[in-house]
């Protein structure tokens, strides 16, 4: 694992014997170690333990400034799970269902990052529609995803082009080969 972790809270999927959300630390990228159904998120627990969650389990992780431990339904202080507007930071708005019919926008890269990440981590990450808020990003497995949907392309704004030459420049280029003294005026 790498040396820096960031603060994240793991929400398991419901139906699981163990709990539904678990705070704790993971790199920000390359955390699921095997493939298939083996793989697994190695989590660095709030007592310095590494925690194996089997990533089939795992409904979403959500990359955190605080963990809000007092709060147990809400820590990720997530309040808002679509966009109201379009965004305004480039990349790919995404829609995603889960399994239970539960909606989560988000903004995904629009650059080959994102297949690398997909491929690494067995998911996707994705900015929150509220970046203001308590998660700064979110991670979902595959296995929690039934659906998902590009919404739009956001890219940069494109600039008019300008002209290049004036007019009188492309008014010797077109009479440019005609002698000076038979030039419209």
């Amino acid at each position: 694992m790498a040396a820096s972790r960031k603060k994240v809270i793991v929400r398991r999927l419901n139906g699981t014997a163990q709990p539904a959300i678990v705070p704790g630390y993971l790199p920000p990228s390359g955390f699921v170690t095997g493939t298939g159904r083996m793989a697994v998120l190695e989590l660095l627990d709030l007592d310095g333990r590494v925690v194996p969650i089997p990533l089939r389990e795992v409904r979403m992780v959500s990359f955190v400034r605080d963990f809000n431990s007092a709060d147990r339904v809400n820590p990720e202080r997530l309040l808002r799970k679509t966009f109201l507007a379009r965004p305004r930071a480039e990349g790919l708005q995404l829609r995603i269902t889960f399994h239970d019919g539960d909606v989560l926008e988000g903004l995904a890269t629009n650059d080959i990052s994102l297949l690398d990440a997909a491929l690494e981590d067995a998911g996707v990450q994705i900015a929150p529609p509220d970046i203001r808020s308590n998660t700064q990003r979110i991670y979902i497995p595959r296995a929690a995803i039934a659906e998902m949907v590009v919404v739009a392309t956001i890219g940069q704004a494109r600039t008019r082009p300008t002209a290049a030459k004036s007019t009188s420049s492309l008014q010797e280029d077109l009479f440019g080969d005609l002698p000076p003294n038979s030039r419209p005026n």
